[in-house]
């Protein structure tokens, strides 16, 4: 299709979905390791250096007196995110790492998924202002806030979490003991029986696996690629203003409405997203250390 053929609304949508990378262009391939979106990093990295910074305060700023409004804050997130994992994580060693993983993950999530609630056209009118952005070719033309909504960093985090439930497996049920399980489980027979099924296990084991991490990661990504899709369609409705008549206004008021009402709703989501992502990395660890 020709560039022509595009309307103004489409383009305004596909512009906003190209990525700030190497190649300049969209990513067609589901997985292609050729591309590094250098938005996606800059601002996933920079999410997780605030996460670190405000967990590095809390520790620091701990009293054994009257604690402030903030220590309090970070204690009772702490203490439900323990909570979390004591209900799922049955080893108290494995909870000692598995717990402060969980809360960072959550914090991490919830500053990336909160990127989502500024305004779309906020930074491409800043970029275009100061010349990094004002036209095709400048190096800041295409840039994409939300990182949760680049499905290679959903899918990045979900395979840190088939890592570490793989680590546990291993480390709970030894190397042995895990290979035994993936070999004799879920269909465990006696005899020469037990032979025969275990390219059957080994099959099904492998795509539990792989059924729980790309389920993780796509639960988030679609959530969020669906909320900041629906952003930039309320976006169009402003950007349909034409002077001040009947449309036009009518126009306006949807936007403000829509995007206020939507916004509020997202908030829900932002959390919901992140608490969902921490459980079920609780719940995949906490399998890991259970025995058939």
């Amino acid at each position: 299709m020709a560039a022509s053929d595009i309307s103004p609304q489409s383009g305004y949508i596909q512009h906003h979905l190209v990525h700030l990378n190497n190649v300049g262009t969209k990513q067609t391939a589901v997985a292609n390791f050729d591309i590094v979106n250098y938005d996606s990093l800059f601002w996933a990295i920079g999410m997780g250096v605030i996460v670190l910074f405000f967990l590095w305060r809390a520790a620091r700023s701990v009293t054994a007196g009257v604690p402030g409004r903030f220590q309090m804050a970070v204690e009772m997130l702490v203490e439900w995110v323990e909570d979390q994992a004591k209900s799922i994580v049955p080893s108290e060693k494995s909870r000692r790492f598995v717990a402060p993983l969980a809360l960072t993950i959550f914090l991490w999530i919830t500053l990336m998924n909160t990127l989502d609630l500024l305004p779309v056209d906020l930074l491409p009118w800043f970029f275009g202002v100061s010349g990094l952005g004002a036209q095709e070719g400048d190096w800041l033309y295409y840039h994409r806030i939300l990182p949760t909504a680049d499905l290679n960093i959903a899918m990045g985090m979900s395979l840190g979490v088939l890592l570490v439930s793989l680590y546990y497996g291993i480390k709970i049920k030894k190397p042995t003991g895990f290979v035994k399980e993936l070999l004799t489980m879920p269909f465990n027979a006696p005899g020469l029986a037990v032979i025969v099924l275990a390219p059957f296990n080994l099959l099904l084991n492998l795509i539990e696996y792989a059924a729980k991490t790309v389920s993780l990661g796509m639960r988030l990504f679609g959530n969020m690629f669906a909320g900041e899709l629906i952003f930039m369609l309320i976006a169009l409705l402003g950007g349909a203003w034409s002077g001040f008549n009947a449309a036009s206004l009518g126009l306006g008021f949807g936007h403000i409405l829509a995007g206020s009402v939507w916004a509020i709703f997202h908030i829900l989501i932002v959390l919901l997203q992140a608490f969902i992502f921490m459980m079920l990395a609780l719940v995949y660890v906490g399998q890991a250390h259970e025995s058939h």
